[in-house]
C-alpha cells in the first residue's frame, strides 16, 4: 500500500503528464528551507507586528531609519541564503520545457540563483536599491556598506534573535533612533529596497507578463504561498475563469483551496525532487 507522499508524488506527475505547460507560482514556504521565515502560519494567520506599509517608508524619515535599522542586522541572512531542492527542480522543469514562467512572490532571487531564467519578480528584489527620485540602481550590499560607515553603532549592537521575512530583524525601535539613513550619492534623494510593500502596487509589466503566460499555459501551479495577499491570489481567480487546472502544493490552508482542482499537503522539497528525480531524497 503505497504512502501519502506517494500518491501525492503519483498525483503530482500525473498532474504535469496532462499539463504539459505550466505557470508556477512561489512563496515563502519554498523557501523555508533555506533558512528564510515565512510571515504565516499553517492556518494563514500573520506571525508578526503590522509589516511596513509604502506611505510610510515615503512619509516618514522614522520609518526608514526603522527599516534600515532592521535590515542592517536582516540582510546577511537573505544574501547569504542557499537555493534548495525545490527551487532547483522548478530550474530543473524550466529547462524541460515544462515551466514556461515562475511568478514569485519572494523577493530573494533564490529561483534565478537555483538556474530559473524566466522569472517574474512580482515584489520585486531584495537584493537591490532604487531611488525614488533620479531612479538609480545600486547594489544592496553597497547599501549594506554605507550602513555600516554611516553608522559605526551598529556593529557594537547585539543582534536580536528573531529573524523575521525579507531580510527583517525584530528589534527595538529605540535602536533605529540615531541611525543615519545614507541618500542617493546621485541626487540626494530617498533611498528605498526594490521591493513592493504592503500597500504599494504591483507594476503593471510585471502582471501583464504574468497573465500572459498563464493565458499560453495549460495550468497553474501554486507552491508555498498561503495566497493571503491578493497580488498572487489573482493569479488563481484568472486560472479558473479561463478553465485552467490549478494545483496548490501547500501543507497548511490557502486562500485558494476552494478554487483548487488538486491540492497536494507533502512538503514541496520533498514532491519536485521526487518528481525530477523519481526518487525520494532525504534530508530535502
Amino acid at each position: 500500500m503505497m504512502s501519502n507522499t506517494e500518491q501525492e508524488l503519483q498525483q503530482l506527475q500525473e498532474f504535469l503528464a496532462r499539463h504539459p505547460k505550466v505557470v508556477a507560482l512561489t512563496g515563502a514556504g519554498i523557501s523555508a528551507s533555506s533558512g528564510i521565515a515565512t510571515y504565516r502560519d499553517a492556518a494563514g494567520r500573520w506571525l508578526y507586528s503590522t509589516p511596513i506599509q509604502h506611505r510610510e517608508f515615503l512619509q516618514s524619515a522614522a520609518v526608514r531609519q526603522r527599516y534600515w535599522t532592521r535590515s542592517w542586522f536582516g540582510w546577511p541572512a537573505v544574501r547569504d541564503a542557499r537555493c534548495n531542492v525545490a527551487h532547483r527542480a522548478l530550474a530543473t522543469l524550466e529547462q524541460q520545457g515544462v515551466v514556461s514562467l515562475v511568478i514569485t512572490q519572494n523577493v530573494d532571487r533564490l529561483h534565478q540563483r537555483a538556474g530559473s531564467s524566466a522569472v517574474v519578480d512580482l515584489h520585486g528584489r531584495l537584493d537591490r536599491v532604487r531611488c525614488l527620485g533620479c531612479a538609480a540602481f545600486i547594489d544592496r550590499e553597497v547599501m549594506q556598506q554605507r550602513l555600516a560607515r554611516a553608522n559605526p553603532q551598529l556593529a557594537t549592537r547585539p543582534q536580536a534573535s528573531a529573524q523575521r521575512p525579507d531580510g527583517d530583524m525584530a528589534l527595538p525601535d529605540t535602536l533605529a533612533i540615531d541611525t543615519q539613513v545614507p541618500p542617493c550619492e546621485v541626487c540626494g534623494d530617498v533611498l528605498m529596497p526594490d521591493v513592493v510593500f504592503f500597500g504599494g502596487n504591483v507594476p503593471a509589466e510585471r502582471v501583464l507578463r504574468a497573465n500572459e503566460a498563464l493565458a499560453a499555459a495549460d495550468a497553474l501551479l501554486v507552491i508555498g504561498s498561503s495566497l493571503q495577499v491578493y497580488s498572487g491570489f489573482r493569479f488563481c481567480r484568472r486560472a479558473r475563469e479561463q478553465n485552467k487546472a490549478l494545483l496548490i502544493i501547500n501543507p497548511g490552508l490557502t486562500r485558494a483551496d476552494a478554487l483548487a482542482t488538486l491540492k497536494l499537503s507533502t512538503p514541496c522539497e520533498t514532491l519536485l525532487d521526487a518528481a525530477i528525480t523519481g526518487t525520494f531524497t532525504a534530508n530535502t
